[in-house]
């Protein structure tokens, strides 16, 4: 009888290692070529430069009349009213478009035929039309009066004396804006799934303050990005404003070039404004879009900055990659 003590354990082997570089017997792997993608940049790029060239070496631009007007009191003052004209309507607009977005999400079947019958007039009518009905307001309603109805008026005012150019283009402009916004605001409420509400109703929570607290954080996920494109398209529908003599951007332009005739550069410097103002309004928005996207991703998305950084350090690994394949021996070659 054996016992387990004479039994003598099989050497255990261990498996080779394997080599932690290729050797010099191994093939080189050659990486798949894009000829396709290399040939279109190129042709992009080209296209790019000849439409570049023709504008940077064009003499009808007057380039020097461009710098000249840029920075000049006139059209300084013209951006500033056209940045508060956009802050304003956009402010007013959301506030408004909430309250509108509560009404036609409401139970309440008047509040909701009123909420969409203002959507429905205003997102019907264009732009100019209720600019210049706000602007000759006065013909429909000469005085506007403060008393009881069918009575005695206790304060009248001229709608002429009341309604300037700047105030008819707050007024128009924020009405309008009021009925998109509250298609975004309504369409984010929407977004969030009916199981919060579920959830906040059954924690004892009011339906203003789950409104509050549970709904209306969870749909800026959805209502940023919309309303970031509102607040650009509102920035340059601003412009409109100068049917009305409101001395906007464009309309500052357009004083100072009916006066030189020089109508393409100083179109240019109102141009070369929006799209400065405009980069500055998307980079806000990517990093707004970004902090509300905290709850929803695990990781946020990358910066420009850290886009950079990442593209920055793959061309370096690719070419420390082909730098160190050049250096490897090739089967089959000269010996």
């Amino acid at each position: 009888m054996v016992t387990p003590s004479e039994v003598t354990p099989a050497p255990v082997t261990k498996p080779p290692k394997q080599a932690s570089t290729p050797g010099p017997d191994m093939p080189r792997i050659v990486p798949r070529r894009h000829g396709g993608r290399w040939l279109t940049a190129a042709v992009a790029v080209l296209l790019f430069a000849m439409v570049l060239n023709s504008v940077v070496r064009n003499d009808a631009f007057q380039w020097s009349v461009v710098g000249r007007y840029f920075t000049t009191a006139a059209v300084l003052d013209g951006l500033l009213l056209s940045l508060w004209l956009t802050a304003v309507v956009m402010v007013l607009g959301f506030l408004l478009g909430t309250v509108l977005a509560v009404m036609r999400l409401s139970a309440n079947p008047v509040l909701r035929t009123l909420g969409w019958g203002y959507v429905w007039i205003f997102r019907s009518t264009p732009l100019l039309v209720q600019l210049l009905f706000w602007f000759n307001i006065g013909a429909l309603y000469p005085t506007l009066g403060l008393g009881i109805p069918f009575g005695p008026q206790f304060v009248t005012v001229k709608t002429v004396n009341l309604l300037g150019p700047t105030l008819t283009a707050v007024i128009g402009l924020t009405l309008h804006e009021t009925a998109y916004a509250a298609e975004v605001v309504r369409g984010g409420i929407l977004s969030v799934d009916s199981g919060q509400t579920e959830a906040a109703q059954a924690l004892g929570l009011s339906r203003r303050r789950t409104l509050r607290r549970i709904v209306v954080p969870q749909a800026m996920r959805s209502i940023v990005p919309t309303a970031g494109n509102m607040l650009i398209g509102t920035l340059k529908g601003t412009s409109i404003v100068s049917v009305l003599a409101v001395h906007d951007l464009l309309y500052s332009v357009q004083l100072i070039y009916n006066q030189t005739y020089q109508v393409i550069p100083l179109l240019m410097v109102a141009t070369l404004w929006y799209i400065a103002v405009t980069t500055v309004l998307s980079a806000g928005q990517f990093y707004v879009e970004r902090y509300y996207a905290r709850g929803n991703s695990r990781a946020l998305p990358p910066t420009p900055l850290q886009r950079l950084r990442g593209q920055l350090t793959a061309v370096h690994h690719r070419l420390s990659a082909a730098t160190a394949a050049d250096a490897r021996p090739v089967i089959g070659g000269d010996r």
